[in-house]
């Protein structure tokens, strides 16, 4: 009997692509031998198949036939094409999704013996740990491996150092007959959010992804019930979310440091770093107390210091200020209780500190509110931690978000005049140097290379409109594109799409610059060193 069967013989056999899925399970380790039976019944009762005897030996492992065995998207694909034949589900992304998610925690162990087996594991090393636990969320398809490889990613050279960029592609657009069927059901407010633990093992809803296949590792951070998991969208390497027990909005205080740096010594192949606390100046989700991290080298963490600062009080701190075009204050050494107590005092000097020559007021929308106290808070931090061997450090980024008439988005978040680019909040992601740009985005730059070899004016496009001035910038440096000298050939195409790779990439440079409350100019520089003064720094 054969032991594999193509994406034909797939497609047009659900008990095959079934049984498919079951060897899937027990190749990649989520089944042992001894589940497979019962893995497959689970199956065709979740697809609503009458019971059959299954069409291939469940449990082959044989590694020769591995190589030839059909990837899990393919087998995937065949059970919701066959599903959506039949009718049992509609023929659109989320409830395809909700579908295989399903099935997919069908093979799950269960979280008790996930804990076990990371705990296990970690006892040996945390990064033993974090492998195993990494590899059961790609295998369980909780990250979607063939979405991410969608993705767009490339370096770009800058003052700053090398900026990663990326346009994500992996999150699936929202599907339009789901958000109409939304709108008609009764609402749920279980699980309170993406980010409560009580999303593990959720079945899902049209306007809430499906959780079977999530499983999550508890920890204890400052005396309190935290997770660990890991994003569906990856924007980096391992890229993790550490959630809070409890549905808590976001807070920054000294408690956060304490917290960030525990998790870097439980897990010291990890870097970890907070949302700040504030709108515009914070990450997409407010309500939900959350940090993120992974084991990724990003930029900010290999620019160096530019200027030393000393805090008379912390004679074994390291501070200084970054060379990077956010503000930082980076703190440097061997005890934790000690780093957490100097950002501490840094963070209640930024909440309260105002310099109307910076445009940086601390409260409310004039100086005389700002001095009082009064009004809506500004001032906040997005901290980032990381270990370097024995040693811990704790990156403060400052942030404000006041807005103003002139900039109604912000006045330290990207301009107008870069939102053709980027207009969305700049997050903890962005501020360590990674790019998160919108998939609008990749179609925009191919449109753009494309009008640019024609040498026609991207204003007469309407959807390329607000790249024209940035492009007549370009061609006004790069004259080999100008519609005089450009030719459209395959070399041209290729040093064309380099171009505006790395132009992006400089505009989102500028992006940061411009979310940067001290600007890196002879001004702005002597700005940020009142700050430190008023915080008691000396250089």
């Amino acid at each position: 009997m054969a032991t594999t069967f193509t994406m034909t013989e797939l497609s047009s056999n659900p008990y095959k692509a079934s049984a498919a899925l079951v060897q899937y399970g027990i190749r990649s380790e989520l089944l042992a031998p001894e589940d497979a039976v019962y893995s497959y019944n689970l199956l065709l009762d979740a697809l609503q198949l009458p019971p059959a005897e299954p069409p291939l030996p469940l449990c082959d492992q044989n590694t020769e036939n591995a190589a030839d065995a059909p990837a899990l998207e393919e087998i995937l694909r065949a059970l919701l094409d066959d599903a959506v034949n039949r009718g049992m589900i509609e023929d659109g992304v989320t409830s395809r999704d909700l579908l295989d998610t399903k099935l997919m925690g069908l093979l799950m162990p269960r979280p008790s013996e996930v804990i076990r087996e990371f705990r296990a594991r970690y006892a040996k090393s945390p990064e033993a740990a974090t492998d195993y636990f990494y590899a059961l969320a790609e295998n369980s398809d909780y990250i979607r491996r063939y979405r991410i490889r969608k993705d767009r990613k490339w370096i770009v050279s800058t003052r700053y150092g090398e900026l990663d960029i990326t346009i994500n592609l992996s999150k699936p657009e929202k599907d339009p007959r789901a958000i109409a069927a939304a709108l008609k059901k009764a609402q749920s407010d279980y699980p309170k959010c993406l980010l409560c633990r009580e999303n593990e093992g959720y079945a899902g809803r049209l306007n809430h992804p499906a959780r079977q296949n999530i499983r999550l590792i508890p920890l204890t951070l400052g005396g309190e019930a935290w997770f660990l998991q890991y994003s569906p969208y990856v924007y980096y390497n391992e890229h993790c979310i550490v959630l809070s027990g409890a549905h808590t909005p976001m807070k920054i205080d000294e408690q956060s440091f304490s917290r960030l740096l525990e998790f870097v010594t439980l897990f010291p192949h990890y870097t970890v770093g907070s949302n700040a606390d504030l709108p515009i100046v914070g990450g997409s989700i407010l309500t939900h107390e959350h940090y993120q991290g992974g084991r990724y080298s990003f930029a900010m963490a290999r620019a160096a210091l530019r200027e030393e600062l000393h805090f008379t009080d912390f004679p074994d701190i390291r501070a200084g200020i970054v060379n990077w075009p956010m503000s930082v204050i980076r703190l440097t050494g061997s005890d934790p209780q000690r780093i957490t107590a100097l950002a501490g005092h840094i963070l209640r000097c930024w909440r309260s500190y105002t310099d109307e020559s910076a445009d940086i007021l601390s409260h409310g929308d004039s100086a005389a509110e700002a001095v009082a106290f009064q009004g809506a808070p500004h001032n906040t931090i997005t901290p980032i931690a990381r270990r370097r061997e024995a040693l811990y450090e704790l990156d403060l980024v400052l942030r404000n978000n006041r807005t103003t008439e002139a900039y109604p988005l912000g006045i330290f978040h990207p301009h107008q005049e870069l939102h053709h680019i980027k207009k969305e909040n700049i997050g903890l992601i962005e501020v360590m140097g990674l790019a998160v740009l919108p998939a609008r985005l990749l179609k925009e730059l191919e449109a753009l290379k494309a009008v640019i070899l024609a040498g026609k004016n991207p204003a007469s496009e309407p959807e390329l409109a607000p790249h024209a001035a940035w492009v007549a910038d370009i061609l006004k440096r790069h004259p080999e594109f100008s519609p005089e000298a450009v030719q459209d050939s395959e070399k041209s195409r290729a040093a064309l799409e380099h171009l505006l790779e790395e132009e992006t990439g400089l505009v989102f440079a500028r992006v940061l610059e411009h979310s940067g409350v001290f600007k890196d100019s002879p001004e702005g520089r002597a700005q940020f060193s009142r700050f430190a003064a008023a915080a008691g720094a000396g250089a």
